[in-house]
């Protein structure tokens, strides 16, 4: 059986999971679509709004990747 803090544990490591931030060629791992289609569905307002770690990194947070599978 499981301490409380040994669930807690496992809580906070599976929020820290689906909070991490994923760059593009993950992002098409998890939906199969090209590029050009992926940047027209985020410009569209179907797909997530990046978030843009500097000039030329741009992230998408795992989680909000993980809602459109559903």
């Amino acid at each position: 059986m499981k301490t409380a803090s040994a669930k807690s544990a496992e809580i906070s490591l599976a929020h820290n999971e689906q909070e991490r931030l994923v760059r593009l060629p993950q992002v098409l791992k998890i939906i199969p679509i090209s590029r050009s289609a992926w940047w027209a569905g985020v410009k569209a307002g179907r797909f997530p709004q990046p978030i843009k770690l500097g000039e030329r990194l741009t992230c998408w947070r795992y989680s909000e990747v993980l809602a459109l599978t559903k």
